[in-house]
């Protein structure tokens, strides 16, 4: 029997995928077809994919032209997959040329013309545009307005802003055509929310109830029944309100996590995490309004993987913070020590101060330990007491995560499951740690 093995991300199976995948049948007995994984794709910086695996997978089932399918999950599973499944034949569209000839070592390698005018790019250029309104001051709307030119199915749209200091020129055109929140409301369907923290309540209540959905920086609120009560209000519109920590988005953090529970390093006792940076925050008479304080621009980003790890029922909680002598609610500096059942961790952030900004997760067996900037996570390793059993992982990290932290909210709004979404329960406790008076 003549075995022949292709691989694709069948995104949107159309009539080009169907030709090349009965060319490839036609060459041998048993097609078996690799569809790729969602993170290996992430990992390559395909992330534009607007289906999810299991529904590529049933799209290639139905077709019926596959005796078996498989998953592609890492770089090199196709020589491995060659020997695993004696395959005699591997083929891909011609668009690949040359790029797969070192697998002739392993089997025959056949090239097939591609059919002109049909793309997967194409669908989903062709699908309805989301048109995405944005609110705030910050450098990081003009971040997230660039990472929306990857992303198919975005358009940025409008923005309002209280200033257009810290705006890149595009935006401050768009912002000088946007006059209040309802006029930006009333020409997008989703919203993207930077704005100061103590500003997001506001801002959220009024795109829900201009029925848009919100992508908002965390934290969304800043009180527990705040947060309960713009859900509810998401819930019962069928409105996606997500929480915009880039971070959580990112492969090489997901794929840490996973490692973590999985039992890499044993039981996890301690979490320390630091994340800082040196603002010139001015005095008294020159203070910028717009500057978010320390806990609230960088505490969800630390608190993030404790309560990933640990959960969010903890013990007890320390705090110790150092803030402006003529602004008593601006931390320059806060240290958070958490108590849970069984384990510790602790966490470190700043706008005025500047640490080392790692992170270290130590376990029963070993740690993982995550170089500075740990918040951008493309690297780790896992490290052990022996250093020949130490492992090190590196993963593709593109727009800060930003541009990833988009596909999910994109997502969620076309009905698709978000599997690195951050959950309420973690959203809403790390609000109740901002929300604490210590």
């Amino acid at each position: 029997m003549l075995k022949v093995i292709t691989y694709g991300t069948y995104d949107f199976l159309h009539e080009g995928h169907i030709r090349l995948l009965e060319r490839a049948k036609a060459l041998g007995d048993y097609l078996i077809v690799g569809v790729t994984a969602d993170g290996f794709d992430m990992a390559r910086g395909k992330i534009n994919v607007g289906q999810s695996l299991m529904e590529r997978v049933e799209a290639i089932r139905k077709t019926g032209l596959a005796d078996q399918i498989i998953v592609e999950e890492y770089e090199g599973q196709k020589i491995d997959d060659i020997r695993r499944y004696e395959v005699d034949i591997f083929t891909v569209g011609s668009d690949w040329i040359g790029k797969f000839d070192y697998l002739s070592e392993y089997c025959k390698v056949i090239y097939l013309d591609r059919t002109q005018g049909i793309s997967s790019t194409e669908i989903r250029s062709n699908k309805r545009e989301f048109r995405i309104g944005l609110i705030g001051e910050t450098n990081i709307v003009n971040k997230f307005k660039n990472e929306c030119r990857y992303v198919n199915g975005v358009k940025v749209v409008g923005v309002y802003a209280e200033t257009d200091e810290f705006l890149d020129e595009e935006l401050r055109i768009l912002a000088e055509k946007t006059h209040s929140y309802e006029e930006l409301f009333a020409n997008c369907d989703a919203v993207y929310i930077a704005s100061v923290p103590d500003k997001h309540y506001e801002h959220v209540k009024l795109a829900l109830e201009a029925n848009v959905h919100v992508l908002c920086e965390s934290p969304i609120a800043l009180s527990v029944s705040q947060y309960d009560e713009l859900q509810q209000k998401a819930s019962e519109k069928n409105l996606v309100l997500m929480d915009g920590i880039k971070t959580a988005y990112s492969l090489a953090f997901n794929r840490m996590m996973l490692l973590v529970k999985g039992g890499i390093i044993g039981d996890v006792v301690s979490v320390d995490a630091t994340c800082t940076s040196l603002l010139n925050i001015g005095d008294g008479e020159s203070f910028a309004p717009h500057i978010w304080n320390s806990l609230c621009w960088w505490g969800p980003t630390a608190m993030l993987p404790v309560f990933n790890i640990f959960g969010t029922e903890y013990k007890d909680i320390q705090r110790y913070s150092r803030t402006l002598p003529f602004r008593s609610d601006f931390d320059l500096f806060t240290k958070l020590a958490f108590v849970f059942e069984n384990g510790v961790a602790s966490i470190k952030v700043g706008q005025g101060v500047k640490s080392e900004g790692e992170m270290v997760i130590s376990g029963t067996k070993g740690y993982i330990y995550v170089p500075a900037p740990w918040w951008k996570t493309d690297y780790f390793e896992v490290r052990y007491e022996n250093p020949t059993d130490n492992c090190r992982y590196f993963y593709q990290l593109e727009g800060e995560g930003i541009r990833y932290e988009i596909l999910s909210f994109l997502n969620l709004i076309r009905g698709h499951i978000s599997y690195n979404q951050i959950s309420c329960g973690i959203s809403r406790q790390i609000i109740s740690c901002l929300a604490q008076k210590l």
